[in-house]
């Protein structure tokens, strides 16, 4: 099974990094021959020029959440550490099965950094730690490959410390990018990267790829790939995850639930608790873990109440802090699904009222959402939904997270 197997509804972009690939194959297996200098600077070639290298230094993967950004950066850092023997036999690199695609894949290969990130942003200092692996030469591997998959959340100080690497890379060492849109990046690194815009994956393709690949059954997967319109990983969370289906179904009761003010509010209240599960759960998972490592690092006294070395506080002090944030991250991205669920409800709901030959995404509650098609009017329905873009952009903007959507509750009432 090929690398690109998993980038789903992505043909044009396959075939590009496919092409890329290939080149980049060929300058490694050159130089290492002496037959070639290496890929200089990070300038794409000319596309219209005949023979023209499709291999470059530094790239930007765009498109909406759910559209493969990562799963198609790490399929190509796979390619490029392709170590297949066919590749002699005129075999394209990016194979899966060889040790050098396998690594890069599962994330343990020593020339394939992987950068993701649990918190709000990311900061200067992990910025230059990720600058000064750039400038090694790859180990053991053919390329050294920084896959940033948030690289909308870079500071305006990280981004500046990043803008010299990808302007002036090391020979051999490549970035890749993944953010939503290229206005999510600096403008001086987007205009040195070259651009791959994928698209929202088809509802057929993202419930095939379930099937395949994570042993769902098939009516299953088409009820999550439909319900998340395309969205991958909350499809796949969608189909295998219990509560997520429970947290989901509580949403989509909301609508019938804001008749009046105080429904309005216990509503918000719930979305909100609800949330905060979400993020308790992966604290009592991951938080327990860290800080009983960290106190072992540091040499602590046996058991949680043990006291710790003189002048480590501030580590663990440092820890905690992380933590706090990425609780907060936590619970945003958890509440924001939940208001994409119920933008999602509100689509239907218009669908009926326009006679729209779109099949629902939320088919089974579609007696909910006749109810509400039925005592309102389009009109309405818009104002609900820019009710709820207008929470997720006061969200954005830090508002505390409780007056947002009671304000959303309470426009959803008004209509």
């Amino acid at each position: 099974m090929a690398v690109w197997d998993d980038v789903v509804g992505q043909d044009r972009v396959t075939a590009q990094l496919a092409a890329a690939a290939r080149d980049a194959d060929v300058l490694v297996s050159a130089e290492q021959a002496g037959q070639a200098p290496p890929l200089e600077g990070p300038e794409p070639p000319s596309a219209d020029r005949s023979g023209a290298s499709q291999m470059t230094h530094a790239w930007l993967f765009t498109g909406p959440p759910g559209s493969g950004r990562s799963t198609a950066a790490r399929a190509f850092a796979a390619a490029l550490q392709c170590v297949s023997p066919d590749r002699a036999l005129g075999g394209a690199p990016g194979c899966g099965f060889c040790d050098g695609c396998h690594t890069a894949l599962i994330g343990t290969h020593a020339d394939v950094e992987i950068v993701r990130t649990d918190l709000l942003s990311i900061g200067v200092k992990e910025t230059r730690d990720l600058v000064r692996r750039s400038s090694l030469s790859p180990s053991g591997g053919r390329w050294q490959v920084i896959v940033l998959e948030d690289a909308d959340r870079l500071t305006e100080g990280a981004g500046n410390v990043l803008l010299k690497a990808v302007e002036e890379p090391a020979p051999r060492t490549v970035w890749l990018l993944c953010a939503p849109s290229v206005e999510d990046v600096l403008p001086t690194i987007r205009s040195r990267c070259r651009l791959l815009s994928l698209r929202t994956p088809p509802v057929d393709a993202v419930a095939d790829v379930l099937v395949r690949r994570d042993g769902i059954e098939p009516a299953a997967a088409d009820r999550a790939a439909r319900a998340t319109q395309g969205h991958i990983g909350r499809a796949r969370r969608l189909a295998t995850d219990e509560r997520a289906r429970a947290r989901r179904t509580a949403v989509l009761k909301l609508p019938l639930r804001v008749d009046d003010i105080g429904g309005c509010l216990k509503a918000a209240q719930e979305l909100i608790d609800a949330a905060g599960e979400d993020a308790k759960q992966v604290a009592e998972e991951v938080d327990t873990k860290e800080t009983e490592e960290l106190r072992a690092a540091l040499g602590a006294a046996a058991g949680t109440g043990g006291r710790l070395p003189r002048g480590t506080a501030g580590a663990m002090k440092e820890l905690q802090d992380k933590q706090k944030r990425r609780s907060t991250r936590t619970q945003r991205d958890s509440l924001d699904l939940a208001l994409v669920d119920l933008t999602g409800f509100y689509r239907d709901v218009l669908a009926l009222q326009m006679g729209a030959s779109v099949p629902l995404a939320n088919d089974e509650v579609r007696d909910s959402v006749q109810r509400i098609a039925t005592t309102s009017t389009p009109e309405r329905t818009l104002r609900r939904i820019e009710a709820v873009i207008a929470c997720r952009e006061a969200l954005d903007r830090n508002v505390a997270p409780l007056l947002a959507v009671e304000a959303m509750t309470v426009a959803l009432r008004a209509g």
